[in-house]
């Protein structure tokens, strides 16, 4: 079978696009499920309600090294959902829930364009200032107006053998609700309960952020030193 192809900007990318290196900083909130769920109605999906009345919300940045899609950097919020016409609930389902992305900025064009034409991503132009210093933070602004601000301690050694785990996403774009599955290899994590400080800025994605009851504490967070990835093509699915 011939692997698909998409044209961005003059350059051919081959399916599935790689990422041979990147780090991630990564925070998870337990959330009101009903205040999550008016947030995504418009993609038809449900939330995965994990608990009674709650909800899963991660928030990450990813800095994308080496890739098929450039450097770059990338702020994910993301809603954990069931799977088209599931309605599972209860701590398992999360086993089986995909990650909705509902914000996705960038600082880069050329990532922008691919993300939203290929895989239908809410990606934005943003604005990235990160510090690596003894505790790593970044700040967010979009159109110079802040977004979010996040500072992570540093968690401890999370052991495990590092290999290639399959998950999808989800998106939702001009009226289409889309899967696209994608496998990553995670090598250098660290862990936490907590471990986590966020500002939110007065830009709507922030307001958003708010009207979950952020910021408050992370049920954990994480740090991933070395992360390669490889994503398909996106699935209609509505």
């Amino acid at each position: 079978m011939t692997a698909s192809q998409h044209t961005i900007a003059g350059t051919v990318l081959t399916m599935p696009v790689k990422i041979r290196k990147a780090n991630q900083h990564m925070a998870m909130f337990s959330v009101d499920a009903d205040a999550a769920q008016q947030m995504i109605d418009y993609s038809g999906l449900r939330v995965c309600r994990y608990l009674p009345g709650r909800a899963i919300v991660v928030l990450m940045l990813m800095h994308y090294i080496d890739g098929d899609l450039g450097e770059y950097h990338e702020f994910g919020t993301s809603v954990m959902v069931n799977p088209p016409g599931s309605n599972a609930s209860g701590p398992r389902a999360l086993q089986s829930a995909g990650a909705f992305i509902h914000h996705l900025p960038v600082d880069q064009a050329f990532t922008l364009e691919a993300g939203t034409t290929i895989w239908g991503y809410p990606k934005v132009m943003g604005e990235f200032t990160v510090s690596e210093g003894r505790r790593f933070s970044f700040d967010l602004s979009i159109d110079g107006q802040p977004v979010i601000g996040m500072e992570f301690r540093r968690g401890l050694p999370f052991r495990l053998t590092p290999r290639r785990q399959s998950q999808r996403t989800y998106s939702h774009r001009d009226g289409i609700t889309r899967e696209t599955a994608f496998e990553h290899t995670l090598d250098g994590v660290r862990t936490r309960f907590g471990g986590v400080s966020v500002r939110l800025g007065d830009h709507p994605y922030s307001k958003e952020l708010a009207a979950l009851g952020l910021p408050k504490r992370a049920l954990m967070s994480s740090s991933v030193d070395h992360v390669q990835m490889s994503f398909g093509d996106a699935q209609e699915i509505s």
